[in-house]
């Protein structure tokens, strides 16, 4: 410590709460869906779309309540998080409506308003009764049963659209994997922080690389083969690969062997060919995306992906104006899979752009989070969930664009779907906590004879580990 930083009172080196950055970067993010809403009326013909207001306050009222939450329960933790969540969710809102407004028989805007605002009230509870983020790793067996039970639960109901991945009843829909995915990473995070040491100074060299035992890695790599076996059997392909992205992700942090990622790359290769070439379903979408256009020169017409391709073909740099384009022509899954074709053309490349920057931030500031953060656990579990954002909007936007073959996933926060707006939340949520608790100021020098690391945590600081030394420190 320097001289001049330690003449300095103690309020001048805490860090800033940030709360009013945060409060007006949530006005603009309401503002700009409120006219986001107008401007899909003007483009109809109507002065002002019917029920702009209660769009406006509903929003406002959700992130206010968000904010209010953040403010009280977790006053250090990240001014940009919900800002970014809240205009995303809105800008889904406005989408929805507008392709509502040509399927008046299947109106889902309204039902997405309802799931987010569900979203919010878990999320405020999340913040409020989740005191420390540390106490999820007490109850990483009890996640692994629960995300297991979840995965499992969708067998014993009829597929849809090819895939068992809904629980329907009393006219509501659910999709259990979705919330899987959190519990999941909270028992990867878990486990890998107990079993660290073991996992990068244990273990056999092949060639180049370094293997952990089998008794260290056996029990995580079993969780995860049942979980992704029982989505194989679902069809749940999207999921699948978000687990074993978060799976690769996770182990290659906490052990910082390369090596992982090459693994990693290889196994996912070769379990796409087999499955590619074995499941029919799977291999209708890889014919699909080799051949996009097949479908044309059949006589049938051009398919959902063609009709996406030619969306963001049609929306230039600039795009149609929100509205006016023609992505209802890529069929019914336009509001979840391929709501970003309707960016992409009515938005333009600078909407699309702007889109996925906004992920972008959202996912950096959640690996700055896991930077900051003194214990192991958090680190893992911040990025983690981080990594669940990114593998989705990859998996998404290369399937949109033809990059990579279609999963049938809902993009984070934008396209229809309850259970993925819900978790997307809880999500922001844990990210919120977990960022207070990486910034919050210790509460002051120790006395002498008691400043061990201990002693600051049981006083509300979470306690800065020591290097744990290896090359496998992250």
């Amino acid at each position: 410590m320097t001289a001049t930083t330690a003449a300095l009172p103690p309020s001048a080196l805490r860090p800033r709460k940030r709360r009013g950055t945060e409060l007006v970067l949530l006005v603009g993010a309401v503002a700009i869906s409120v006219l986001g809403y107008a401007q899909v009326g003007w483009a109809q013909g109507s002065p002002l779309p019917r029920g702009a207001t209660e769009y406006g306050a509903g929003l406002a009222g959700l992130a206010l309540l968000a904010h209010l939450t953040v403010r009280l329960g977790a006053p250090y933790a990240d001014p940009l998080l919900l800002p970014i969540a809240v205009l995303l969710n809105g800008i889904g809102l406005v989408l929805i409506y507008r392709l509502d407004l040509e399927t008046p028989a299947d109106r889902a805007a309204p039902a997405q308003l309802i799931w987010s605002a569900f979203g919010v009230a878990l999320f405020a509870a999340v913040v409020v009764a989740l005191r420390d983020h540390r106490a999820l790793q007490r109850r990483a067996r009890l996640s692994v049963v629960a995300a297991l039970a979840l995965i499992l639960a969708p067998i014993f109901f009829p597929a849809v659209n090819g895939a068992r991945i809904w629980i329907r009843f009393a006219g509501l829909s659910i999709q259990p994997g979705e919330f899987a995915k959190v519990l999941l990473a909270v028992f990867f995070a878990a486990y890998l922080a107990a079993n660290r040491d073991a996992l990068v100074h244990t273990g056999r060299r092949l060639w180049r690389l370094t293997f952990p035992s089998g008794r260290a890695l056996g029990p995580v790599v079993a969780i995860w083969l049942a979980g992704v076996g029982v989505l194989a059997v679902e069809r749940d392909l999207g999921t699948s690969t978000v687990f074993f992205g978060l799976f690769v992700v996770l182990l290659y942090v906490a052990t910082g062997r390369t090596g992982w990622i090459a693994v990693g790359l290889l196994l996912a290769a070769v379990g796409a060919y087999a499955v590619g070439t074995l499941e029919p379903h799977v291999h209708s979408r890889v014919s699909d995306w080799l051949h996009p256009f097949a479908s044309i020169d059949a006589g049938r017409g051009p398919g959902q992906l063609a009709q996406s391709l030619f969306a963001f073909a049609a929306g230039g740099v600039l795009g149609a104006g929100l509205g006016q384009g023609h992505s209802l022509l890529i069929g019914f899954a336009v509001k979840s899979d391929f709501i970003l074709a309707t960016v992409a053309e009515e938005l333009g490349l600078a909407g699309l752009t702007a889109v996925l920057v906004l992920y972008a931030l959202l996912v950096a500031r959640g690996y700055l989070v896991a930077l900051a953060l003194p214990d192991t656990f958090g680190r893992l579990l911040a990025t983690g969930l981080s990594s669940i954002v990114a593998l989705q909007v990859f998996v998404i936007a290369g399937g949109v664009t033809g990059l990579i073959p279609l999963t049938g996933m809902a993009m984070p926060f934008l396209a229809q779907g309850g259970s993925s707006v819900v978790t997307n939340w809880v999500i922001v949520a844990l990210l919120i906590r977990i960022s207070d608790s990486a910034r919050r100021p210790s509460p002051g020098p120790p006395a002498a004879g008691s400043g061990t690391a201990e002693a600051r945590a049981g006083a509300g600081a979470p306690a800065r580990e020591r290097p744990e030394g290896g090359a496998g420190t992250p």
